[in-house]
């Protein structure tokens, strides 16, 4: 069978060399030139390909199957199509070639942070459990192989292409606004968060917030929904779905009428609310995989924070820095600004996604001593400030102006967050870099420091 790979990033590369290596014919169609790397291990194993740009040639075959994030609007598909090619996604390709249970974690924000929390309490229980998704690794390089547990962090694009496979377990973390420029709407890029829950196992579960129930259209779905302790409804109107219910000294699992402690958000190695609540989807899912709650609790405590999510930098002169660098939406870094205690300078800007920041500028005036901003949204960042009668803020040019700036006003005891609100393309690569950019900046101030006080 002949196939072409549409895209040739870390999971096309990842598609191309699992297809060929299973049998099938490949030939790889890339919007971009491809480095010498690439077009070698593309040579050493058979694989053909086109790069700049996509020609007829990638007709020639019996299924288009796509990497992530090539949309509807691609060349690509809309050539497939008008040829009646079958177009598969990522996730239905790769799905027959899958073992052991499968958890699938999708949501706006949190679901990197939140699968590799699940991965990490299976692996401390002994199971041999596979990471997928946003952290390098593709879905493809696990096919074939034998696992208890596969834990997926799946795209709203991955999710848009998926039809053929199924979820044993589903986490939504949250859903607010965010790729609306890939999927054409909110409704949309809600619609292809939900198919999480469609694509669930009849005997499935589904844990996610209680205030997105309806959004998501749960309807009978075991499960359980996640409240605040003050938002706790008298009643609970859905009897299929248990009750996680999260205060500041305790998370609690209400199921099988019984009251079931998780752990004490003290006891997380992670700043912010936020990452309470990660950590509660993550024990929910324990739970309903089977685990032993108390040695999954226990496991909690040794988790390491993934780089750029709320990351501790550093701290100088009682300024702690904090490095958000992943938090690319506004939803995100209003996020990261609410849960993160403490009087604050927030680093803000980047390349914008078409999103507003009218809400972004109320949780500053609200929740912020100053803003610093940069990049190619910083005026439309600023407009939106100004209008929520927010003033303290400066703009600048360069990271490393901006984290001077931010250390200058900062005092001891308070917090400097890079969490942008937007993508870094505009300076950067992408986050990580970004996020490198500033630690790099932050230390070298540091060690500065150390070696002036001797």
């Amino acid at each position: 069978m002949k196939i072409t790979v549409v895209g040739s990033g870390i999971s096309g590369k990842a598609l191309a060399l699992f297809a060929k290596n299973t049998g099938f014919d490949v030939f790889v169609t890339e919007q971009n030139n491809l480095d010498t790397d690439t077009k070698e291990l593309y040579e050493k194993n058979g694989i053909e390909w086109e790069e700049g740009g996509h020609t007829k040639r990638l007709l020639s075959c019996d299924l288009l199957v796509l990497s992530s994030g090539i949309s509807e609007k691609s060349i690509p598909v809309r050539m497939a199509r008008e040829k009646g090619l079958p177009v598969k996604g990522e996730l239905d390709f790769i799905y027959p070639y899958l073992s052991g249970k499968i958890v699938g974690v999708t949501g706006t924000n949190g679901k990197s942070t939140t699968a590799a929390l699940v991965h990490h309490i299976l692996t401390k229980l002994g199971y041999n459990a596979a990471l997928a998704g946003n952290f390098g690794i593709p879905l493809a390089n696990f096919a074939m192989k034998k696992f208890d547990y596969i834990v997926i962090e799946v795209s709203s694009f991955q999710l848009h292409w998926a039809s053929d496979f199924s979820f044993d377990t589903a986490i939504v973390t949250n859903i607010c606004p965010d790729h609306i420029d890939w999927h054409g709407s909110f409704e949309a890029y809600v619609n292809a968060k939900r198919r999480i829950i469609e694509l669930l196992v009849p005997d499935g579960y589904c844990i996610y917030r209680a205030q997105e129930e309806d959004l998501l259209q749960i309807g009978n779905r075991k499960g359980a929904r996640l409240y605040w302790s003050l938002n706790i409804p008298a009643q609970n109107k859905n009897k299929m779905q248990d009750n996680l219910v999260l205060s500041d000294s305790e998370v609690v699992l209400m199921a099988n009428n019984r009251n079931m402690k998780l752990f004490s958000p003290s006891t997380l190695p992670l700043f912010g609310r936020h990452n309470v609540e990660n950590a509660a989807m993550a024990m929910a899912a324990a739970y309903y995989l089977g685990c032993d709650l108390n040695e999954a609790s226990k496991s909690l405590s040794s988790f390491k924070n993934l780089p750029h999510r709320c990351e501790r930098v550093g701290e100088k002169d009682g300024v702690l820095f904090i490095d958000d660098s992943k938090g690319t939406n506004v939803a995100s870094t209003i996020t990261a600004i609410t849960s993160i205690s403490g009087v604050k300078v927030v680093i803000l800007g980047g390349r914008g996604k078409g999103e507003k920041y009218d809400e972004l500028a109320k949780v500053v005036k609200k929740h912020v001593k100053a803003a610093i901003l940069l990049g190619e949204e910083k005026e439309a960042i600023s407009r939106a400030l100004e209008e929520a009668q927010f003033n303290d803020f400066y703009f600048v040019s360069s990271m490393e102006e901006a984290v001077n700036k931010a250390f200058e006003i900062a005092g001891p005891g308070e917090i400097v967050l890079l969490s942008p609100a937007c993508t870094s393309w505009d300076m950067y690569k992408n986050y990580h870099e970004r996020g490198m950019h500033f630690q790099k900046i932050v230390k070298e101030t540091l060690k500065a420091d150390a070696v002036k006080n001797g």
